[in-house]
């Protein structure tokens, strides 16, 4: 067994209507001006109105920031970091899907701490102190509400990660009632995102322990037997308090043992395509998955084991088989579209999309089978 150092968010509250609780927990933190910040569709369906309600009769002062962008830029980002600094903001909430969570993350941080973005992407780079931060996930997806990573949409279309203990949030925030109305497609390109998590984090070839792999295999049980029902046109309670808790456990599994090639072929589609996170997960995990069977094979064994305890195997190669069987069947019934000309990819872009992955260097030095630039293009070719 391999030394290993696990962190994770130090509080986790699991609660249905747990967002009306968000002023009570300012003001442990004895803040007195909160910035909310979400995106344009949460505000214009309505799901930020109890949240932000409930601070606001706590008498917590909000600024109420909801111009988060997909994939955020860094412009972004920096306009959020001055609105709040303007409000005077004492603590930071992150209300949404990934990018609502990583710009808060940010914002806490260089609200606390000034410093510049380009100076700390990378590993270890950001100093404190920052801001008391709250995230409140309303997608099962990326689980950056246990996660010490950022992503950032560099002006040159390149995702950059900030990586530091300090954007572990003080509280994740489980509200699977903000998830109850979330549109099938969303939900199934979130969930798949998170399976991948917990995939990659059991596979991954650093950092892999004990604490990691009990973390993916649960979130694997839970996510594999409810994202159906989750999608489905009247999705249950247990379906979507199920996948928020898988994927949160997901993202405690690969905060500590870190993702590999389905994300680093995956940025590129985000960073050019403007393809949803979860949507460029999904599109390449298979071929990924094939990719590395050979590397992975006892890995993704004890996975169909995990996943599939009715079913009995010979051996890894055919539990191995049956798992990459079972995913793909997965990924085809999820309502999203599966080719990459769907999102706008010409076969004229691979090359572009190949180079890029080839970039992500942080993640390609985690994958069990070294990834080239020639077999990142015909994954790429293969989805096309």
């Amino acid at each position: 067994m391999s030394d290993f150092v696990f962190e994770t968010t130090p509080r986790v509250i699991c609660e249905f209507n747990g967002a009306l609780q968000l002023g009570t927990l300012c003001k442990e933190f004895g803040a007195k001006r909160a910035v909310l910040l979400s995106d344009p569709g949460l505000q214009k369906v309505g799901l930020i109105d109890a949240p932000y309600a409930a601070l606001k009769e706590a008498g917590i002062e909000t600024l109420l920031w909801t111009d988060v962008q997909a994939d955020p830029p860094e412009e972004s980002i920096l306009a959020a970091v001055k609105g709040a600094r303007d409000f005077k903001a004492d603590i930071v909430i992150g209300l949404g899907g990934g990018s609502s969570l990583d710009t808060a993350k940010l914002v806490a941080l260089l609200c606390g701490k000034d410093q510049k973005l380009d100076d700390i992407y990378g590993i270890g780079l950001a100093t404190g102190p920052r801001l008391p931060l709250i995230q409140v996930p309303t997608t099962a997806g990326t689980g950056s509400e246990v996660t010490p990573i950022s992503i950032v949409t560099t002006p040159t279309h390149e995702k950059k990660g900030v990586v530091s203990s300090l954007l572990y949030p003080d509280i994740a925030l489980l509200d699977a009632k903000l998830t109850m109305g979330l549109p099938a497609p969303i939900t199934a390109m979130t969930g798949i995102d998170a399976m991948v998590h917990a995939i990659e984090a059991y596979t991954t070839k650093h950092k892999k322990n004990a604490l990691s792999d009990g973390l993916a295999i649960r979130a694997m049980q839970l996510m594999t037997a409810h994202i159906d029902d989750a999608v489905s046109a009247t999705p249950s309670r247990e379906a979507r308090e199920a996948m928020l808790q898988g994927s949160m456990l997901a993202g405690m599994a690969f905060a500590n043992a870190p993702v590999a090639a389905v994300h680093a072929l995956a940025y590129p589609l985000g960073g050019h395509f403007h393809v949803p996170h979860g949507h460029s997960n999904a599109l390449v995990l298979i071929e990924v998955l094939k990719f590395n069977r050979d590397a992975a094979i006892s890995h993704y064994g004890e996975l169909a084991r995990a996943v599939l305890p009715g079913e009995k195997f010979a051996n890894d190669d055919a539990a191995c088989d049956r798992f990459l069987a079972f995913m793909t069947d997965m990924v085809e019934r999820m309502p999203f579209s599966r080719t990459l000309r769907e999102v706008g990819v010409a076969e004229s872009d691979l090359d572009m999309l190949a180079t890029d992955a080839m970039k992500v260097e942080r993640l390609l030095i985690n994958n069990p089978r070294e990834m080239t630039f020639d077999a990142a293009r015909a994954i790429y070719a293969a989805v096309l």
